[in-house]
Order: C-alpha cells, then sequence, then structure tokens
C-alpha cells in the first residue's frame, strides 16, 4: 500500500445570474436539470426549451462552467508568472448556443452594445470550504434603451478586447429588455484531493 498521495488542485467552476427589471423586482429563469444540460451539450436540444420535463423556473439560474484549453495553460502562467498572462477579470456575455467546448478561444456571438458588452467585474477571494479558497468576479450588466437580447453565453477573459479565454458557458435564454440588470457571479473554487 502506498502511503504517499498526489494532490490534485481542481477548480468547481459556478455561475449565478440574477436578472431584475426597471424597478428591481427579480425577474424568474429558467434553471435546467441534468437531463436538459446534457441534450445541449450533445446539441439535441436548443437553447430556448424552457419545458417541466428539462427544469423548472426559479429566482436565479446557477450553472457550473467549462475551463477552456486556453484558460489552463492561462491558470499555470499565473500561478508562476510565466508568460505573465494579465489577470482574468472581465466578463463577457453572448448569444451563441453552440456548446462550450475546451477548444474555444472567444464567445460564439459577443455582445458589444446596449449596456451587454464586456466589462471589468469586481474581483474577490470568498470563502467556500476554508478561508479564501475561492476567486469570485462580479459584474451587473445594466441594459439601456433599445436593449433585446436573448442571452444564452457568458465568459471570463483576461483583457477588455480580444484577451485569452478562462472559462465559457451556454445555457438556458436569459431574455433582457430596456432597464433590465443582470448580475453576474463568476466562482472559481480551488480545491485539493
Amino acid at each position: 500500500m502506498n502511503i504517499f498521495t498526489k494532490a490534485k488542485l481542481g477548480f468547481n467552476e459556478n455561475v449565478e445570474y440574477v436578472l431584475r427589471d426597471k424597478d428591481g423586482n427579480v425577474k424568474p429563469l429558467f434553471q435546467p436539470n441534468r437531463l436538459y444540460l446534457w441534450l445541449m451539450k450533445k446539441g439535441l436540444v436548443s437553447s430556448g426549451v424552457t419545458s417541466p420535463l428539462f427544469g423548472h423556473f426559479a429566482d436565479k439560474l446557477v450553472i457550473s462552467n467549462l475551463i477552456t484549453n486556453a484558460g489552463v495553460v492561462g491558470i499555470a502562467g499565473r500561478i508562476n508568472a510565466s508568460g505573465a498572462p494579465a489577470a482574468f477579470t472581465y466578463i463577457a456575455l453572448g448569444t451563441g448556443d453552440t456548446a462550450a467546448a475546451g477548444a474555444d478561444t472567444e464567445l460564439e456571438a459577443e455582445i458589444a452594445t446596449s449596456g451587454g458588452a464586456r466589462a471589468s467585474a469586481t474581483a474577490s477571494l470568498v470563502t467556500t470550504d476554508i478561508v479564501d479558497d475561492t476567486a469570485q468576479l462580479q459584474k451587473t450588466f445594466n441594459f439601456t434603451t433599445g436593449a433585446a437580447f436573448a442571452i444564452t453565453e457568458s465568459g471570463v477573459l483576461n483583457a477588455d478586447t480580444d484577451g485569452t479565454l478562462l472559462a465559457r458557458q451556454v445555457f438556458s435564454a436569459i431574455n433582457v429588455a430596456s432597464g433590465d440588470s443582470l448580475q453576474v457571479t463568476w466562482k472559481f473554487d480551488v480545491d485539493t484531493e
């Protein structure tokens, strides 16, 4: 029996979306179940399906995301300053619905207008298992006159234009209109096994 065990550094990713109308009232979002997420990943259902078979409506949408291949390289580079990649502090929203994949380098259809453009998030450390083990990014997007988007993707990058895509996820459509605000919170929980 080997008494030595390897430590494994992993990232558990959670993303939370809260949509509010112009008066600050929470608007319900479709919270998909695992079956729906699996079918969507396989391309067998689209991001607009809101059947009770596939989930329910809730005050917030909480999903897991995917760390991209470039994101893994970026994390490794941030740890020891090799290549000196910039910090991943920008959140982007989009309307693309192609399933997230490790090879992704950008959002499929990034929003650039009406309050939905990529923006710098508030970065902090929060506690999940031990003190300050989770990197958190949070941004509230305020949609302006003329805004009408079915947001179906989100990502974290390290620049206000171009940059490296750390993580991406595709989800059920979040329909936003003028005056709405969407609070997006990404958490990267560092665990060892």
